[in-house]
């Protein structure tokens, strides 16, 4: 494993002195970046900082290739049909917003499930308020899991479309895709999946889940910078989608309709070619380190971290009990019914052990996992925490259950 750039043990030196900095909140943003990363957006601005597909002169050209690169990187990570129906977008809830308000039409019938994020959630009531559309939520059991003949008995002929995540953000439950894939294929509806918390650890091929847009986002387990992320889409729902955005693309200027060609239809404005570098950089770390490598630590970190916390007593554990059923995202509650914002707040202040507390922005799979409204307290491992920072988190929260929390 290529060294960590952490000190003491595997945790950052705290500010003056004082508690280690140890970040376990990987599923929101991953921290810290590799350094290829950080060298590859310096390049970019340092020795080119031009728009891509915006001129004819070198640092233009130069700026393009650095996009076509970041789009075959991503191409090979997801095994995607071509390099055109790889799109950019600032996040992966744009992208998927992109997918449903550009698939979804009114009157429509839309499946999806109990453990999705907000950012499937939101545009879909938005467009069953606005739209009409009739939104079905298939429910997950207590753990997160979900049975994929629950969706197929959810279908309906008119059903056009069916979204869901692809691992929970709040227990990591890793949901059967390539099953759900098949029954939409079944239906002819299309497949939209979020990878926000899988791509950079487990490994997904486009084809074989059978997805029709592949939503991704670049901050986290890609290794990327923030305001980076995209989507995958196949030709068929490339040409039913419907662009978010309309404007300038650097070509066919001379119409003043939105391009059909791919990926220009959706990638309208400048882009954020630096992000874009940052990204590709990281896209590259996964790959040459290996998704299986990636995967298998930070499930450990996961199962070491679940085991101290058994150990320790006063706490609850949520999400499936086989590491192989999971990212390594792990939600904690209190058996003594302990503020969990505050437990996370002294973790922080006394621990310098930094976790999400809270419903993370997804309210459904609280309520699945019976934590709605006070939430969880979540730890969310990534590839450069160590078992040293694991055995630390443990430490800190059996000193916690010892006080008044």
């Amino acid at each position: 494993m290529p060294s960590r750039p952490r000190a003491g043990g595997g945790a950052r030196p705290g500010v003056g002195g004082g508690a280690p900095s140890v970040y376990f909140d990987n599923a929101a943003t991953s921290n810290p970046k590799p350094p290829q990363v950080l060298e590859a957006m310096e390049h970019y601005m340092k020795k080119v900082c031009a728009s891509p597909g915006r001129g004819g002169y070198r640092w233009s050209l130069d700026a393009g290739r650095i996009v076509y690169q970041a789009r075959a990187k991503v191409r090979e990570l997801f095994n995607a049909p071509a390099l055109e129906s790889v799109a950019f977008t600032m996040n992966v809830t744009y992208a998927l917003n992109c997918a449903i308000q550009g698939l979804v039409r009114p009157g429509d019938h839309v499946v999806t499930t109990s453990v999705e994020h907000n950012s499937v959630i939101r545009p879909l009531r938005f467009m069953q308020e606005a739209y009409g559309i009739q939104v079905t939520v298939v429910q997950c059991d207590g753990r997160g899991m979900l049975d994929p003949d629950d969706v197929r008995r959810a279908m309906r002929p008119e059903t056009r479309t069916v979204v869901m995540t692809h691992a929970s953000n709040v227990v990591g439950s890793v949901l059967p895709v390539a099953e759900v894939g098949r029954v939409a294929q079944e239906f002819g509806a299309f497949f939209i999946v979020d990878t926000a918390q899988t791509a950079g650890v487990l490994d997904i091929d486009f084809a074989a889940i059978g997805a029709d847009v592949l939503a991704f986002t670049g901050h986290k387990s890609l290794m990327g910078p923030p305001g980076t992320g995209g989507f995958v889409v196949s030709s068929r729902a490339a040409g039913e989608m419907r662009p978010l955005v309309h404007g300038g693309t650097g070509s066919r200027s001379h119409l003043e309709t939105q391009p059909e060609d791919l990926p220009d239809k959706f990638e309208s404005g400048t882009m954020n070619t630096v992000g874009i570098a940052g990204l590709a950089a990281g896209i590259e770390f996964v790959l040459s380190t290996g998704l299986e490598r990636i995967c298998e630590h930070e499930r450990s970190l996961a199962r070491r971290f679940v085991d101290g916390v058994r150990e320790i007593g006063g706490f609850k554990l949520y999400g499936p009990e086989a590491p192989g059923q999971r990212v390594a995202t792990v939600s904690v509650g209190s058996e003594r019914g302990a503020d969990l914002a505050n437990l996370a707040y002294r973790l922080d202040a006394e621990y310098g052990v930094m976790v999400r507390s809270g419903l993370h922005c997804s309210p459904l799979a609280h309520r699945t996992i019976g934590t709605f409204p006070e939430g969880t307290l979540r730890f969310s491992f990534g590839y450069f925490n160590t078992e040293d920072e694991v055995d630390y988190a443990v430490r800190a929260l059996a000193a916690l259950a010892t006080t008044d929390m």
